[in-house]
């Protein structure tokens, strides 16, 4: 056989394995329940926050939530800097939003990676780091498998976020 023929053999071959990669169904969103609790100190500062999902390789896949007051204080959020933040300023100035006080949010990541394509049924982490200028610092983690199952995960509070409620939904 020629170069040629050979590398066509093992392109078909290959090629199965690459179509095996399935996208989470269309309709797949997460839904985030979030709280920041009141603390009651004397010092009280709004926390920083980041949201991201990661893939089974632990490659970043999308930024879901930045709640920073000012660019210097980004590298605050440790983790999501290391991963995330020190290499995309783009991406930085498309997510941040102001930080937030004391209550309840909710909000929702589509499904969608950082380029706008829909992710692969897969392994995931969600993170959420969560850092307070004379407070604590929570660097929070729940795996969770994408595919055409739903789920709900609960992450049990610290000292500086409620219960965050992972809820994995096919309409």
């Amino acid at each position: 056989m020629t170069l040629i023929t050979n590398s066509l053999l093992v392109a078909a071959l290959a090629l199965p394995l690459f179509a095996q990669a399935t996208a989470i169904p269309a309709s797949a969103h997460i839904e985030v329940e979030f709280e920041l609790p009141k603390i009651e100190t004397t010092m009280y500062a709004r926390p920083y926050v980041a949201v991201w999902v990661e893939n089974g390789n632990r490659k970043s896949v999308r930024t879901i939530e930045l709640w920073v007051g000012k660019d210097e204080w980004l590298k605050d959020l440790r983790s999501w800097w290391r991963k995330v933040g020190r290499y995309d300023r783009e991406l930085v100035d498309a997510v941040t939003s102001a930080t937030r006080p004391a209550g309840e949010y909710r909000f929702i990541w589509d499904g969608l990676d950082d380029n706008g394509n829909r992710v692969e049924q897969g392994d995931y982490t969600f993170y959420a780091e969560v850092v307070r200028e004379h407070g604590g610092r929570n660097y929070l983690r729940q795996k969770m498998h994408l595919s055409d199952t739903a789920f709900t995960h609960k992450v049990a509070p610290t000292e500086e976020t409620g219960v965050i409620t992972i809820s994995y939904k096919i309409k």
